[in-house]
């Protein structure tokens, strides 16, 4: 072995001091939070000492910290000791936590977070489930529910014998005489006759066969023919002439004991016959009286459609059917078939095309005398059923392949064979292929209500638990209130916990502005602040004390009449002795609060300081707080115009008769060329109207889209318009090396500027090598994302920078490439603000920039991973790439809330952008609730009155004038309360900003 051989290993410059974990510190309080030395992300090492068990919200610009402070340090390190002193097998049932950039936290609590997220996918879950609102009302209907004959409809009510005797005498005169009818039971022996034998020694007399009475004995025979209808004939019975209580006892008593007597033979039902020609029935079991079909035993599994016993058999507890639409299989009517009029043949003269589909259509238009050249639209309306659905019992006659025998078969139709295929294959490509002329349809058996017959028949209150689950959460109040006061004693007392528990829990539905949502709302459906509304809900609920929650931005998509609502449910959550912690920018919540945190000043690098913090007086008298300035009228949002005077304009989309959800035939007016708000309280259609029906619709005529549109009668205007884009608070991008600069096409410019650079060229890196996403010049160990994940089993995950580059991204020679001294991976971390300064010259680049800065996203980097960046964020840089892209032609642009998460400060920013888009010619409809961008609109289109089936009208559509002056307007009264006409916001009969 060669002993000069060296082995070198890493070297060490210094010693390390172990930190000591302390568990106890003389600074720890019952009655505060204190977070030491916080500089996760963009915090500045952050000292603060919040008070517990009080409303804390914490505002400032978008990307000053706030998120940062309260989800990413506070509440992830509550979450992490909770799961650090479980044992290692629980651990794994929970999300990895991993420490925050924090020296120490005293004070914390078990913490829960509501944020807002989306509630799944799944279709199952609803409203209802998600509250356990549903399962309650299983167990309601599962205890005191009414079934009703799966046969006939009769509803079937089990009685005891003593309980039937009982209403008899209650039904009947006294004096009046009745008998007992009851059909037998054969199914034993199957042997009549020998069922007639045990009647007799039961001490049974008479017969009723059909509508004839037979006397029996022991050697009475009957012969078996036919359907014949076999009752028991009791004696007859005299009610006493004065009913007394001890002589009716002593009745009852007798009537109880012949009614078990007759029941040991009979089917369970009871035909009582009076005197004076009065019919009664009866049943002992689960058997209809009428026509004596068995209703099968319930359980609770039979009123939930995720149960196989519970949910319909036909739909699978989906509620809804696929079908084929012959709309979507129809491409072009005027033209032929054989140019294209059915997307499923396509094009039959390109030449690609097998001979096929064409051979079975020439015969079929020869067999009718028609000729295949026809448009489609000219075809009779016959013939284009015969080629949809088929040709039913009628024979065509077909030549087979080799022209030696003639063979005789029906036209299977396009809509019944694609629905064939699309069941029985097994590959989901080729399914997804027919589910392209597919929509979904309610399920013909349940009617949508994914349950099976047995749950559909049975009643509470004269309503199914399907019916039930359909109404709005304000009126299943009022039904619980109604069946609470209705049930009879025993009933009552068999169900008051179970309707006191779900009466409360509607109600906090309703103190969380929910009132209109119905429990089966599925949760897929619901928004981002309404599915955080729920789950605020049900931690209302729970009544647990001591517990720190966490909320972000509960008050997205309330209007502003419900606001006070929030605040108040807010509020109970802090009395029951619990600490809240709001990150917010409704001025009420903020002004409401019992402690405000103001992070600032600026956004990105520029923030992460906290500006102000007290009660809400306090900051607003701190003039280091932009926030402050904003809500004691120093600053103000809005922009110094007059609306435009669109009334007298020739240019309208005019979208007529809306029967959406809950709209009722509403016509909405838009005008061209200007800013539109769609406004109304939460639930009041807004959505459905702008989302449901006219983006949709616009996005099939203008760009080619197949979206499903809502009902509506018909649309005009759509002429003036190129262009469709609607700008969502989606994720501009899911991957890592997703960022604002890929997203708007500034990285492809930036490319180009360091492949012509004098080391690129003589190297022969092209732009292509200065991409993270290309395997030419991206660091293969991270694969251009310049961190490595390391994965410690038990513990967090961790991202490491990459030890090959360093976390530039790239390998080592396309680093060498030097634009003004910098890298290309130096330029991704530059924010906007200073590569506008950096690119000075570059007109294409600098335009693009510029555009960022303008939208308020100067602060960001423009290699900042898109999965970092919030929704309000994601859609200013949709916005910044629209502006910064040249269009020719009219453009609308459609979006949903844009103020989410916006500070007031990002909100004047966002309004700049608007009237820029304006000014070009462009149309915007905006659904908002924000008074600020409201208040800037040229035109309104306010919904109502309220939500769910109390709203779906418009209730005004004008000027900001005409909303203000409509008294049924809540959105005219909040805008009223909100402008102060001696700050000047009035002048003449306009109104200026």
């Amino acid at each position: 072995m060669n002993e000069d051989i060296e082995i070198v290993k890493r070297e060490f410059t210094s010693r390390r001091s172990f930190p000591r974990k302390i568990i106890s510190d003389e600074r720890c309080s019952s009655k505060e939070i204190v977070v030491e030395g916080a500089c996760h992300h963009n915090l500045k090492n952050i000292n603060i000492t919040l008070p517990k068990n009080k409303l804390i919200v914490f505002t400032g610009v978008s990307g000053s910290g706030k998120s940062t402070l309260v989800f990413d340090t506070i509440y992830a390190e509550a979450q992490r000791r909770f799961v650090d002193g479980l044992s290692s097998t629980s651990k794994r049932h929970f999300e990895k936590v991993g420490k925050p950039s924090v020296d120490k936290i005293y004070g914390l609590s078990p913490a829960i977070a509501i944020q807002q997220k989306s509630l799944g996918n799944n279709p199952r879950s609803t409203v209802g489930t998600l509250t356990e609102i549903s399962d309650y009302l299983r167990i309601l209907y599962e205890k005191i529910g009414i079934p009703y004959c799966l046969n006939c409809g009769t509803p079937i009510y089990k009685q005891t014998p003593r309980e039937i005797a009982e209403s008899i005498c209650k039904k009947f005169s006294a004096g009046e005489s009745f008998i007992i009818y009851a059909p037998l039971l054969t199914q034993k022996t199957n042997d009549i006759n020998s069922s007639i034998r045990e009647l007799f020694q039961g001490g049974f007399r008479k017969l009723r066969l059909d509508s004839n009475i037979i006397d029996i004995t022991e050697e009475t025979r009957i012969s078996q023919t036919g359907n014949l209808s076999i009752d028991v004939i009791s004696k007859e019975f005299f009610l006493p002439n004065v009913l007394g209580k001890e002589n009716n006892t002593e009745f009852i008593d007798r009537v109880t004991a012949e009614i078990r007597n007759l029941l040991l033979y009979t089917k369970g039902t009871l035909e009582i016959v009076s005197n004076s020609g009065k019919i009664l029935y009866y049943s002992a079991e689960q058997i209809c009286a009428r026509c004596h079909t068995v209703f099968p035993e319930i359980t609770i599994q039979h009123f939930s459609y995720n149960t196989p016993i519970g949910m319909c058999p036909d739909c699978r507890g989906l509620g809804v059917e696929q079908e084929i639409s012959p709309l979507l299989l129809i491409d072009d009517e005027n033209v032929s078939i054989l140019d294209g009029a059915l997307k499923w043949f396509g094009n039959l003269r390109d030449g690609k095309k097998s001979t096929w589909p064409t051979g079975p259509l020439d015969i079929l238009f020869e067999h009718y005398n028609l000729d295949i050249e026809t448009p489609w639209s000219k075809l009779p309306e016959w013939f284009r059923n015969i080629i949809l659905y088929g040709s039913g019992e009628e024979k065509l006659k077909y030549r087979s392949a080799q022209g030696m025998k003639d063979n005789y078969k029906a036209v299977k139709g396009l809509v019944p064979e694609l629905t064939r295929l699309y069941y029985d294959t097994d590959s989901e490509h080729t399914r997804k292929k027919y589910g392209d002329y597919m929509v979904s349809k309610p399920c013909k058996a349940c009617k949508g209500t994914r349950l099976c017959p047995e749950a559909r028949s049975i009643k509470v209150g004269n309503l199914t638990i399907s019916e039930v689950n359909a109404l709005s959460i304000d009126d299943a109040m009022k039904w619980i209130l109604e069946i609470y006061n209705s049930l009879d004693n025993k009933t009552w007392e068999l169900s008051k916990e179970l309707l006191m528990e779900i009466y409360n829990r509607l109600s906090l539905l309703v103190d969380v502005g929910l009132n209109y949502l119905s429990l089966n709302r599925t949760a897929p459906t619901l928004s981002g602040g309404e599915g955080q509304r729920v789950r605020l809900a049900c931690q209302l609920n729970s009544g647990i004390v001591d517990v720190l929650y966490v909320l972000d931005e509960p008050s997205t998509g309330l209007h502003p009449k419900d606001t006070k609502k929030l605040i108040q449910t807010m509020q109970r959550l802090r009395d029951l002795g619990n600490t809240v912690l709001v990150v917010e920018h409704e001025q009420d919540i903020m002004k409401n609060a019992d402690w405000l945190v103001d992070i600032g000043p600026k956004a990105g690098n520029g923030g992460g300081y906290v500006m102000a913090e007290g009660t809400p007086d306090v900051v607003l008298a701190d003039n280091n707080s932009l926030t402050a300035q904003y809500l004691c009228g120093k600053l103000k949002v809005g922009l110094k115009r007059v609306p435009k005077d669109v009334r007298n304009q020739g240019k309208w989309l005019i979208l007529k008769g809306v029967k959406y959800n809950n709209l009722k035939n509403v016509t909405a007016r838009i005008p061209i060329g200007s800013l539109t708000c769609i406004t109304g309280v939460s639930g009041s259609g807004k959505s459905s109207l702008i989302g449901g029906v006219l983006e949709p619709l616009l996005n099939r005529r203008i760009n080619g889209g197949l979206d499903p549109v809502g009902k509506y009668e018909s649309l005009t205007g759509d002429e003036y318009l190129d262009k469709l884009v609607n700008v969502s608070q989606s994720p501009i991008g899911r991957r890592p090396t997703s960022n604002p600069a890929t997203y708007t096409g500034l990285f492809d410019k930036i490319r180009k500027v360091f492949a012509n650079t004098e080391y690129a060229k003589e190297k022969g890196f092209n732009s292509e090598y200065f991409s993270f996403n290309s395997n030419k010049g991206r660091c293969e160990i991270c694969e251009g994302q310049g961190q490595i994940k390391i994965e410690m089993h038990f513990l967090p995950d961790v991202w490491i920078p990459c030890t090959e580059c360093g976390g530039k991204r790239f390998k080592a020679d396309i680093l060498k490439a030097k634009f003004k001294d910098k890298d290309i991976s130096e330029v991704l971390e530059m924010d906007v603000e200073k590569a506008l300064s950096f690119f000075i010259g570059y007109k294409d680049i600098v335009g693009i920039l510029q555009t960022l800065k303008d939208v308020g996203l100067d602060y960001i980097k423009l290699g900042q991973s898109a999965t970092t960046l919030s929704g309000g964020e994601a859609q200013r840089v949709k916005l910044a790439k629209e502006l910064s892209t040249k269009v020719k032609g009219s453009m609308i642009y459609i979006l949903d809330e844009p103020t989410t998460g916006l500070h007031f400060n990002d909100i004047q920013h966002l309004l700049k952008v608007f009237q820029r888009l304006v000014d070009i010619g462009h149309t915007l409809v905006v659904i908002e609730h924000d008074l600020n961008i409201i208040k800037m609109a040229d035109w309104v289109i306010d919904l109502g009155p309220e939500g769910g089936a109390d709203g779906g009208e418009i209730i005004a559509q004008g000027t900001v004038e005409d909303i203000l002056n409509n008294p049924n307007s809540y959105t005219g009264q909040a805008l009223k309360s909100s402008i102060n006409p001696q700050e000047g916001y009035f002048t003449g009969d306009k109104i200026c900003l």
